[in-house]
């Protein structure tokens, strides 16, 4: 005769309500006396069984197992409200942006413990033609950070995106540099703009267009201390960034300026000071180097829409370039100069040659010489006319 098992030992049995088969093991006692029960179900016997022998697998190497009703769209939603803190404004909604348009479209219904590398990479590789892969990388890290976030709250046994592979996406325009002449061109052509200090320090210090932005007159030095063989400087520490922060800690440096851009400058204050006057009451005094005629900050609409038409001067489509690739070319000059990778690496405000290699390939040569004394050299000291 079959011996029955004790109440509490486990079983299996008919639960009508859910129309489900209900398989149960017990798994002795935890700390506060608590009997430790497992469950799996299913529409079959078999298929109850089965779902307990993996809930006990499971349970026996450590490893939780998410709801099957929790779905990548509930993991991902999670993360969006419980992991961004610090983020900015502007990070949140492009991230918010990624996970409506791709994320949750695309893999949002899927249960969550049924995800696999094949689903996620399949997924990633179906945008390989619409996106960059700097894009494809994006959606990549949210949902990696997404399940991460899950998996520490014992919702998932494993991270399958993590081990998911970021296929090329859409290849972007590359970016390119101006020649020398073409700088030249350039520099000619802003003599007469509002911006004119600006596209001289991007190409002869290569600063970012954020760091210019937000660059302070209290953090520039237009004189130096020449008896003691210190040159006139700018202290690149700020950028639009939240919190003011440059983008790395590397990236806050102070730099000798060459004399070209002492002189521009010397000149914009000239003419930001005419136009505080101007202004009045209206001006507001932020201290800025570059901004508007009021004193405000300038957006970054401004800066390219001003810098366009200053390329449109010099002879260049002013829709085929941008304001960066004015930093490109400081690279791509001082490369050209005789200057190592590793100065110019740590001119423009890189940890290491890896980045500057990597973003600034195209402009980058072999070869070998310090930034404002190269620059001198490739820009002399345009003589005024007394």
């Amino acid at each position: 005769m079959t011996k029955r098992r004790s109440r509490g030992d486990g079983g299996l049995h008919w639960d009508a309500k859910r129309e489900r088969w209900i398989a149960t093991a017990s798994l002795g006692y935890d700390p506060t006396g608590k009997r430790i029960v497992k469950r799996g179900s299913g529409k079959t016997k078999t298929e109850a069984k089965t779902k307990l022998k993996e809930v006990l697998r499971d349970y026996e190497d450590g490893l939780a197992i998410a709801p099957a009703d929790y779905t990548v769209k509930d993991a991902v939603t999670y993360w969006m409200a419980h992991g961004l803190g610090g983020r900015s404004e502007k990070t949140v909604t492009m991230y918010r942006g990624y996970v409506d348009n791709h994320v949750i479209p695309g893999l949002g219904a899927r249960k969550l413990r049924d995800l696999k590398v094949e689903d996620v990479e399949k997924w990633l590789a179906d945008r390989r033609g619409k996106l960059s892969t700097r894009s494809l990388q994006i959606l990549h890290s949210l949902l990696n950070r997404s399940i991460k976030k899950a998996q520490a709250r014992d919702l998932v046994k494993r991270n399958v995106v993590a081990l998911a592979e970021i296929p090329e996406g859409r290849p972007g325009r590359p970016s390119k540099a101006l020649t020398l002449t073409q700088a030249i061109a350039v520099l000619e052509a802003a003599e007469s703009a509002t911006l004119h200090a600006y596209v001289v320090l991007s190409i002869l210090i290569g600063a970012r267009t954020e760091e210019l932005r937000a660059l302070q007159w209290s953090h520039v030095d237009l004189e130096g201390r020449p008896e003691d063989g210190v040159p006139p400087s700018i202290m690149v520490w700020r950028s639009v960034r939240d919190g003011g922060d440059t983008k790395t800690k590397k990236s806050r440096r102070t730099l000798a300026m060459p004399l070209r851009c002492v002189e521009a400058l010397r000149a914009h204050r000239v003419r930001q000071d005419q136009a505080r006057q101007k202004a009045g009451e209206s001006w507001h005094d932020n201290d800025l180097v570059f901004c508007t005629r009021t004193g405000t900050p300038l957006d970054v609409n401004n800066v390219e829409r001003d810098v366009s038409i200053i390329f449109d001067r010099a002879g260049l489509c002013g829709d085929e370039w941008t304001p960066r690739e004015l930093r490109h070319t400081f690279v791509s000059l001082l490369s050209d100069s005789g200057m190592p990778l590793e100065n110019i690496a740590r001119l423009v405000g890189h940890h290491g040659t890896a980045v500057t290699e990597l973003v600034y390939r195209h402009q980058i040569r072999p070869v070998m010489e310090d930034g404002a004394k190269a620059m001198d050299r490739i820009f002399p000291s345009v003589p005024k006319n007394s």
